[in-house]
């Protein structure tokens, strides 16, 4: 379980004078004011749920993209009263594929049987091998047949989709592999955000960041998010603006079509959509 208990004391101090009323029943010992003077309380928020107990697990595995674990879990941090647990086959540190190392906190044999939120981030190639392993999908396929919410960011949902936890459902992923999906019974859709019944899926990278403001709205309410977005200052203005396919220069989408296009056939290879 990752520790946030020093995060939450943050969150609790400057959200102190809007859950005043609520079931948190914060004390100073527990929430230490700011020297600086609270604005009055207001009582519209009240009813915001700023308390829970989600049980969330995120896998980790060699060659993952770990912005697509970072921006999710920043945003799961959030959530005053959330364990979020970073599972992996053993607690060996792994290490992504720009070289960062995450530390595991659980095993697939020690993590909760029944969560909150199933997580996994993508990648390309660590992606590949790990929604190719027995072990991986068969933890995946184990849980996510018992977890109120299924979700992944980028490619990620290959891996779900390997465990056989994405047929019938809609579900988007990175540009570049988005389409093989349909491979393993999904139903490909271009979205930032894709949400059937409890499967909730992020297209590439970045994605993660909406993904996880949706997933804290959905976990408590719009006004925690909202309240979440404000203390991230997540309010993006890129320098350029060819972060889509639908809006990139034609140079730029083809150059990257090709860098990725071994992994484009790869991952729909897996999933059956090509052939040989």
């Amino acid at each position: 379980m990752i520790d946030n208990d020093r995060r939450n004391l943050v969150l609790c101090a400057l959200l102190a004078p809007l859950a005043a009323s609520t079931s948190l029943n914060l004390n100073a010992a527990e929430a230490p004011m700011p020297e600086h003077k609270m604005p009055e309380r207001d009582r519209d928020m009240d009813s915001v749920p700023w308390m829970g107990s989600e049980e969330i697990a995120m896998l980790v595995y060699p060659g993952m993209t770990v912005m697509d674990l970072v921006g999710p879990h920043c945003m799961f941090g959030a959530l005053m009263g959330v364990k979020i647990h970073i599972v992996a086959k053993s607690l060996e540190p792994v290490t992504s594929d720009a070289g960062l190392t995450v530390v595991p906190t659980v095993t697939f044999d020690t993590c909760p049987q029944d969560l909150t939120v199933l997580f996994t981030p993508g990648g390309t190639d660590g992606t590949l091998a790990a929604a190719s392993d027995p072990e991986t999908l068969a933890f995946m396929a184990d849980r996510g047949a018992r977890a109120k919410y299924v979700t992944s960011v980028c490619s990620g949902s290959l891996i779900l989709g390997a465990a056989g936890l994405l047929k019938g459902y809609k579900a988007t992923s990175h540009w570049s592999c988005r389409e093989a999906l349909a491979g393993f019974g999904a139903i490909p859709t271009e979205a930032r955000v894709v949400r059937d019944r409890n499967r909730i899926t992020g297209a590439g990278v970045t994605a993660g960041l909406d993904f996880g403001l949706s997933m804290v709205a959905e976990l408590r309410d719009q006004t925690y998010a909202e309240c979440t977005q404000l203390m991230s200052e997540y309010d993006p203005d890129p320098p350029f603006n060819a972060g889509s396919m639908k809006t990139a220069p034609p140079k730029v989408k083809t150059a990257m079509i090709q860098l990725v296009a071994d992994f484009t056939k790869k991952a729909e290879l897996l999933s059956g959509v090509a052939k040989g």
